[in-house]
């Protein structure tokens, strides 16, 4: 499924966001930026060592990465030059400002992909895992916020692939997406 805003393509497809030629992907990572299951570590092992330097060497800098903020990193072994790092909330029952947070996940990621001047990149499902954040509240807050700052920031990104691992998430923003069709 493929939708247009302000001239930037946004597509949905459902597959291994490690196989995508984008010019970044995205990272659904935890605050030590040392890898860990799901999305995480998938992209770890498939992009390789420069991938772990490059987050050893923000952690010396950082100590890590915040939720709600994002890093970048090469792409090591990957199609994309770039990984961007964000980690998103763990799911309190709402009560610690998950939803703000992952706003935030997104408007940092978006932020940082665009001062690196990249024009595509790939958004997995951040925070639905072992995060267990609402799949539905996640898919309306990624979607809300990507095309909001695709219309609000005249955007140099020409296209946003979201990438869904499962049958569920795709079709939930397979839904949310037809309010732009």
């Amino acid at each position: 499924m493929d939708v247009i805003i302000n001239n930037s393509m946004i597509q949905l497809i459902q597959g291994d966001i490690t196989k995508l030629d984008v010019d970044a992907i995205v990272n659904a990572a935890n605050t030590s930026l040392m890898g860990g299951g799901g999305v995480d570590g998938a992209i770890h092992r498939a992009g390789g060592k420069a991938i772990l330097e490059d987050c050893m060497k923000i952690r010396n800098q950082r100590g890590g990465c915040e939720v709600g903020e994002a890093v970048i990193t090469t792409g090591g072994n990957l199609k994309c030059e770039f990984v961007i790092h964000t980690v998103g909330p763990v799911w309190n029952s709402g009560k610690n400002n998950e939803e703000e947070k992952l706003r935030n996940c997104y408007k940092n990621l978006l932020i940082l992909a665009e001062s690196n001047e990249v024009t595509s990149i790939a958004i997995p499902n951040i925070s639905t895992g072992i995060y267990n954040f609402p799949k539905d509240l996640a898919c309306s807050i990624a979607i809300d916020e990507v095309s909001k700052y695709i219309i609000n920031n005249k955007s140099e990104i020409n296209k946003v692939i979201f990438i869904c691992f499962d049958e569920a998430n795709y079709e939930l923003y397979k839904n949310e997406l037809k309010r732009f069709c």
